[in-house]
């Protein structure tokens, strides 16, 4: 069973890439959380292929529908969302799915169907004389699956499947702003060899209070900024000079590896714990195990390895923490600091150019993908679904340590 987040709010997925369409169960949203359609569809639309023309050339609407979880006694407006319809036969049926409402800590259902498929193109993949892609998952996926697994797109090993990260995320991190203001941003820093001069924790840096906090204008301020470049980045030198590589990488059919820098901020501390149900354990497993990831550092990363304890300790005030080296984790706990993590992605596996493979029967072969519409450089959508990541594990937390604070006037009837 695969659960993202969990034990009290967590997000289970179910969906191929080329079937009629992706479904998503969120558990344990917490009730009364306002929850409208329309701010779910907005971070839907960053994770969409054709969102960016740097990445894939296949566009598909994603558009969300919420079925469940959600109520107002203003039924005009709950139940504004798109309309449903069903034909078998002679047999037509029509409803009408949630717009905006508050969550009633029932199982929030939603799906999106898919309409953008060529499968296909997928062809060369299938039976047991179909050929296997360097890098992707048509080998092990077609041997655990006893040759039962679907192969158009990808099936559940393709990016779709994260349309439920985002959609959990997205209701996650509408539950930690309205309690905590918490705002979850990324940015891309590296495309191939290109590393981004200017980082997303200094640019918060520069637009938080002297108390670390950072106010709805200047988050507001900085999404658009990041909303209205060509790359989710804050640096704007680097944007052109990696938009360049990509267009330049694609002509070629290759791909590039990518890094993004994923920050949250007003983050609640005390948050964790320092061992074995860590946040750092769980960030680092749910980042780190997004499809093409090969790393997730927390904090400054692999340069602590080459520190001095005297250079990497954070001088500790009245006011605070002086500085952020451990990325807003001690001992797997927050401090409310900033929480910082930098995601290393390989470059994409499927891509034209002429590579030695097998086919899966072990028959070798020199693979040439046919057909096929791929991003040349998986950072260009990721970041959306990173943010969505961290923002389910957060409110996890959060929910543990609500758990452990016990309010006998909460369990009152009369």
């Amino acid at each position: 069973m695969e659960i993202l987040g969990g034990p009290l709010f967590g997000v289970a997925g179910a969906g191929e890439s080329h079937g009629p369409a992706i479904s998503t169960t969120v558990f344990g949203c917490p009730p009364g959380t306002w929850i409208e359609r329309s701010r779910v569809q907005h971070f839907l639309d960053r994770r969409r292929p054709g969102s960016n023309k740097l990445g894939t050339p296949r566009r598909e609407d994603d558009k969300v529908i919420f079925l469940s979880g959600l109520y107002s006694d203003d039924h005009e407006r709950l139940l504004a969302g798109p309309k449903l319809s069903l034909e078998m036969g002679d047999l037509s049926l029509q409803t009408q799915a949630y717009e905006a409402g508050y969550s009633t800590g029932e199982p929030i259902a939603a799906i999106v169907l898919s309409a953008a498929k060529r499968s296909a193109d997928y062809e060369q993949f299938s039976g047991r004389q179909g050929e296997v892609r360097p890098g992707h998952t048509d080998l092990v996926k077609h041997y655990q699956s006893g040759g039962h697994v679907d192969v158009r797109g990808g099936g559940r090993s393709s990016y779709r499947s994260t349309i439920s990260d985002v959609i959990g995320g997205s209701i996650a991190r509408t539950v930690l702003h309205e309690h905590f203001n918490t705002h979850i941003f990324s940015s891309i820093c590296q495309v191939g060899p290109l590393r981004a001069k200017k980082r997303l924790v200094d640019r918060i840096a520069d637009l938080c209070s002297p108390d670390g906090s950072l106010a709805p204008e200047a988050a507001q301020a900085l999404e658009k900024e990041l909303a209205g470049a060509d790359l989710y980045s804050v640096d704007g030198d680097f944007i052109s000079d990696a938009a360049a590589l990509i267009a330049q990488t694609r002509k070629a059919k290759d791909s590039l590896g990518s890094a993004v820098e994923v920050v949250a901020v007003n983050v609640p501390a005390l948050v964790g714990a320092p061992l074995y149900d860590s946040l750092k354990i769980r960030l680092m497993g749910s980042l780190g195990g997004l499809h093409a990831v090969q790393s997730c550092e927390i904090g400054s990363g692999n340069a602590v390895a080459e520190r001095l304890g005297s250079e990497n300790n954070d001088p500790i005030r009245m006011s605070g923490y002086a500085s952020n080296n451990h990325g807003g984790l001690l001992g797997g706990i927050t401090t409310g600091t900033p929480l910082v993590c930098r995601v290393s992605f390989k470059p994409t596996s499927t891509i034209a150019l002429t590579q030695q493979s097998v086919r899966k029967d072990f028959t070798e072969i020199d693979f040439e993908l046919r057909k096929g519409r791929h991003d040349p450089c998986l950072g260009v959508r990721a970041g959306v679904t990173l943010e969505s990541r961290l923002a389910i594990e957060l409110l996890n937390g959060v929910l543990a340590r609500q758990a452990n604070l016990i309010d006998p006037d909460q369990f009152k009837l009369f």
